[in-house]
């Protein structure tokens, strides 16, 4: 197979990196390289803070289990997702004894339909996941709108669309919390890995503590002696201040992101590119194939969607057997999954449903080159005209 959907993103440089620290250091458990990428991450991001863990669905996982907590959520309360995302969008918000409330996708942006959402909000509704699916922005600006300062919490899975922006902003700072994932296939890696972004103290602090058991000595050194003092019959060293989590990475992690973090940029613009390129070419299939665009997107993948799935399934055999990957897009739609199609009816779910039929994804990455795209424009050609 000439065409994966991702490659050997881990240079020579980034082994020799690698290399060098553990030769030169004796502590490899979270310490100094986590904080300098955490650091590192915040200025490219555009953010106050940033939380370094062991993935992007560990990230969601502490988001919602830090934004319960904080903002006094019950058992029950509300929270809309999307029916077409990864799993782990959904399923904290289900570990954390909240609703999950489904809202079908949009087909211009595979973000939430911006008008179900409306109808759905209820006086339950506490928070609003948002996944921008992709590298295509979801339409947060309408979401906004629709809230009209109520206090329900926006929170962003950005984790496959790091990068992507919404008039000059990145995607992950314009509700409560972002959130991102470094693995291996993402658009830059620290093999496993996430981030937790925010511009809110309070939820840092937390996210913070819980990401390591909840120990108070986790924080920034400045809280400590205020902490030490208000609980002075209790060892500082073990000192707990929440329930927590164990989702800490390590400092090979940290010094992997901050090596490839310097490239991303680059790495977005090539991706960008091939997208442009790509999309162009879909435009000549209009009758076939429904154009995803956005002035904003960080490029994650090609997406197909077919109009017709009998025109999808022919195509999808023909770029198998030149030896390109394929994938679903993402979980089509989620109710159909066997772990929540016993709570709920797939069919409520119209777009989702036509995602999960009609729609596949290939591979788009800094190794996509001019040659092979050539390849994949004669492969359309032959099977579309």
């Amino acid at each position: 197979m000439f065409w994966r959907l991702q490659e050997n993103v881990i240079s020579e440089a980034d082994l020799v990196g690698l290399v060098d620290f553990i030769q030169h250091t004796k502590r490899f458990t979270q310490f100094n390289k986590v904080k300098e990428f955490e650091a590192a991450f915040s200025r490219w991001q555009g953010c106050r803070y940033s939380v370094f863990v062991n993935s992007g669905s560990s990230a969601n996982l502490l988001l919602v289990n830090a934004l319960k907590e904080l903002k006094g959520w019950r058992e029950g309360d509300e929270i809309l997702v999307p029916a077409v995302t990864w799993p782990t969008t959904v399923t904290p918000v289900m570990q954390c004894g909240l609703k999950p409330v489904f809202v079908d996708a949009s087909l211009t942006d595979l973000g939430l339909d911006v008008d179900q959402v409306a109808r759905k909000i209820s006086p339950r509704t506490r928070g609003i996941f948002v996944a921008h699916l992709l590298g295509f922005p979801a339409d947060i600006k309408r979401l906004e709108q629709i809230i009209a300062g109520r206090d329900i919490a926006i929170m962003e899975d950005a984790c496959e669309s790091q990068g992507a922006t919404i008039d000059g902003r990145k995607v992950g700072t314009l509700g409560t919390a972002g959130t991102f994932s470094f693995y291996w296939g993402h658009h830059m890696t620290s093999v496993e890995g996430g981030m937790l972004c925010t511009n809110d103290e309070d939820l840092y602090k937390l996210c913070v503590l819980k990401r390591s058991h909840g120990l108070a000595r986790e924080l920034p050194a400045e809280y400590h002696d205020a902490l030490k003092e208000q609980y002075a019959d209790i060892d500082f060293s073990f000192l707990f201040l929440t329930d927590g989590l164990n989702v800490r990475n390590t400092e090979f992690g940290a010094v992997l992101g901050l090596l490839q973090i310097d490239r991303l940029n680059e790495y977005i613009r090539i991706r960008n590119a091939n997208y442009a390129r790509f999309a162009d070419v879909c435009d000549r299939y209009a009758e076939d194939l429904l154009v995803l665009r956005s002035p904003g997107v960080s490029s994650f993948v090609l997406p197909f969607v077919f109009r017709q799935i009998d025109r999808k399934r022919r195509f999808q055999h023909v770029i198998h057997e030149a030896g390109i990957e394929s994938r679903p897009l993402i979980s089509g739609n989620l109710l159909r999954q066997p772990f929540l199609r016993q709570y709920y009816d797939p069919h409520d779910f119209v777009n989702a449903d036509f995602l999960h039929r009609n729609a596949f994804y290939i591979g788009n990455n800094q190794f996509v080159t001019a040659e092979r795209l050539a390849i994949l424009e004669q492969l359309m050609a032959g099977c579309l005209s």
